[in-house]
């Protein structure tokens, strides 16, 4: 079993810093790609960045420019680092990790964690 946790979260002014950070553990064999989400009040859970174990990123047009993803695949953890947040970034992030564990197929989850921009 895979077990994921976001860390990082919390209450930040308009144009401030945060960094967030999820570890994965457990009996991981491999991982293929790791994504953050988000799910502001109202709205459809929605695809922030994610990254690949090659290290190809890609973002949501909302956040280029402004927030970046890396990993360290050594210790199975993904971080976003997010700058000049805007209150229409207040939303639970999630962390998603898929790999393999034990030959199977792996899609983990995470708690979430508070993200609110406000002054």
């Amino acid at each position: 079993q895979v077990q994921v946790v976001e860390s990082g979260g919390g209450l930040v002014q308009p144009g401030g810093s945060l960094r967030l950070s999820c570890a994965a553990s457990g009996s991981i064999s491999s991982v293929a790609a790791m994504h953050w989400y988000r799910q502001a009040p109202g709205k459809e859970r929605e695809v922030v960045a994610y990254i690949t174990q090659g290290g190809r990123t890609n973002y949501a047009d909302s956040v280029k420019g402004r927030f970046i993803i890396s990993s360290d695949n050594a210790k199975n953890t993904v971080y976003l680092q997010m700058n000049s947040l805007k209150p229409e970034d207040t939303a639970v992030y999630y962390c998603n990790i898929r790999g393999e564990t034990m030959m199977i197929d792996f899609n983990s989850w995470g708690q979430g964690t508070q993200v609110t921009v406000s002054s």
